[in-house]
């Protein structure tokens, strides 16, 4: 299996492990948190609180994909 650049940040953005670009993480979270996302709120734990649950759905689903 194949990681797309967006399963890619996608995970990075859930996890806190960086898999590929910083700004396609950024890019992602801007899209979840439905407005623009700044450098410093990754490093605040109540924004990720908030990021991971919007990305929990898709997380899980790309998790799904991979084969035994």
């Amino acid at each position: 299996m194949s990681l797309t650049r967006r399963e890619a940040a996608v995970i990075g953005a859930y996890t806190g492990v960086l898999m590929g670009r910083f700004p396609d993480v950024q890019s992602i979270g801007d899209d979840a948190m439905g407005r623009p996302t700044y450098t410093h709120e990754y490093g605040d734990s109540a924004f990720l609180l908030k990021l991971r649950v919007s990305l929990r759905d898709e997380f899980l689903a790309i998790c799904d994909e991979v084969e035994p």
